[in-house]
């Protein structure tokens, strides 16, 4: 009862389907066409917004990305991870030292004299977090409902759901997504570009991903289109000459887009028609942005994650041509698997991920839409705080970023956790770490999300069928919005 439903989902879209369409008024029974006119209204886009997915494939360490600096839960950190004398670095630790240039200084300050700095190779993100174009949200992963170290160890499961399938890489990366595990058909991502098909001139283009196939972009009428670092992707025996003959190309065409009598063959034809239409569109709007790129042109070779920002800030730039009005898109990096060489493999992807969004952030700038455009980091999860000798195991909780002109910056949201391994009996007191320093989430990926949604337009029962355990997050404690969007 815990996850979704698609019967609910597949209503909910009817519903939605029928309240865009013109002839309900005279189609539809009056509570019917009430309700279709209701959930028309609640989301509602004159504007432009996009909110960008950066998912960290494999499970970031949490614990050398934003790290601990006071002294005291500093000493703590590389007690744990093996720090060296006189706080320098070992192990798995990162000398405090070395954390001085990207130390945060957060609007607030938080409780007891905490302090955190982001690795040493994020300088970028730094720099953003401190100029207040960036902020952290602190120990945020999967949940059902509100729990406690005792009410997970309890092993009630009744009372006490967990997410599916936890340290799972698959299935936490598809609960980060979808709020299932592995298997899942629809993510929130899409599910909330559902809402906004009517609005763009071409539905095909309301969620777009650079990154490959992702079910975080299906919803249920809502496509993940792909589209590589290049740009669209052509189906080449349609573009190019097939034997080096113009007429085999030709033939071709035909038998791809002719109307058939067949359904299966003519949805076929239709689906290839939508295919060559959404490449035809794009590749004609991005020739006209050929240089939305100017806070890239510094950039090395081999920083992916830049190279899929970049044609995502060609494309919002191109966003008048393509007639959209509300996007979501999809990036990611990998290798975040680190259960050896943590230090310098993390070193290379926090560099690689900082200069990316901080460049991908001066784009909006250059723009004008940085007020419009909204990155945010996920991952399958956080990782152990002990080390397994070169490196971090499979953990729950973590820290993450967003990214933009609407965030309200230069701060940390949620509850900064202690720094412990969360034994029952040493850490006694610790509600926040589940053994070996896993974080157990004080904030729930729902939580996390419906606050975006919020922002992008979603509003009332519409988001109940987008995150379905966001209903269980509605207190003081456990807010619905974390307040972390303008």
């Amino acid at each position: 009862m815990h996850f979704l439903q698609p019967d609910k989902h597949t209503r909910r879209a009817f519903l939605r389907r029928a309240g865009q369409l013109a002839f309900t008024g005279a189609a539809l029974p009056t509570a019917l066409n009430l309700t279709a006119m209701a959930d028309a209204a609640a989301f509602n886009a004159t504007d432009y917004k996009a909110l960008v997915c950066v998912f960290l494939f494999g499970g970031n360490d949490y614990a050398n990305t934003v790290i601990n600096y006071d002294n005291a839960s500093y000493d703590q950190y590389s007690a744990i991870r093996g720090g060296g004398a006189n706080r320098t670095a070992g192990g798995i630790a990162i000398g405090q030292a070395d954390m001085a240039p990207t130390l945060l200084h957060p609007t607030v300050a938080l409780p007891g004299g905490r302090q955190y700095a982001l690795h040493p190779s994020m300088t970028g993100l730094a720099g953003l977090f401190n100029s207040g174009a960036a902020a952290v949200q602190l120990n945020v992963g999967p949940l059902v409902v509100p729990i406690t170290r005792q009410q997970y160890r309890s092993g009630n499961r009744a009372l006490y759901p967990l997410p599916p399938k936890l340290f799972s890489h698959n299935d936490q990366q598809s609960v980060w997504q979808t709020s299932q595990a592995e298997g899942a058909t629809t993510g929130w991502g899409g599910q909330i570009g559902d809402l906004a098909l009517s609005y763009n001139t071409s539905s095909v283009l309301s969620c777009i991903s650079v990154a490959g196939n992702t079910v975080f972009l299906s919803g249920d009428q809502a496509l993940s289109y792909q589209v590589s670092t290049n740009g669209a992707v052509k189906i080449n025996s349609l573009n190019n000459n097939v034997y080096s003959s113009a007429a085999v190309r030709a033939a071709m065409l035909q038998l791809a887009l002719q109307t058939r009598s067949h359904v299966l063959e003519n949805e076929y034809n239709l689906v290839t028609a939508r295919a060559v239409g959404a490449e035809s569109a794009v590749t004609g709007a991005l020739n006209a942005f050929p240089a939305t790129n100017a806070p890239f042109n510094a950039f090395p070779t081999g920083n992916n994650l830049a190279d899929q920002l970049k044609l995502v800030a060609r494309l919002i730039a191109a966003r008048d041509n393509l007639g959209s009005r509300r996007q979501v898109f999809f990036v990611s990096m990998g290798g975040f698997d680190l259960h050896d060489n943590l230090v310098n493999g993390q070193a290379n992807l926090m560099g690689r991920l900082s200069a990316a969004l901080t460049a991908f952030h001066a784009a909006t700038v250059q723009l004008g839409v940085a007020d419009k455009v909204t990155a945010f980091t996920a991952s399958d999860f956080g990782r152990t705080l002990t080390s397994n000798g070169d490196g971090s195991d499979h953990g729950w909780g973590s820290h993450h970023f967003m990214v933009g002109g609407a965030v309200r910056g230069k701060a940390f949201y949620g509850s900064a956790p202690p720094v412990s391994v969360g034994d029952s009996t040493v850490d006694a007191n610790d509600q926040w770490h589940v053994g070996q320093g896993r974080l157990l989430p004080s904030t729930s990926v729902d939580q996390y999300a419906g606050t975006l949604a919020t922002w992008f337009g979603v509003q009332g029962a519409e988001m109940n069928g987008i995150l379905p355990h966001l209903v269980n997050f509605n207190s003081a404690e456990y807010p619905s919005n974390l307040g972390f969007m303008v």
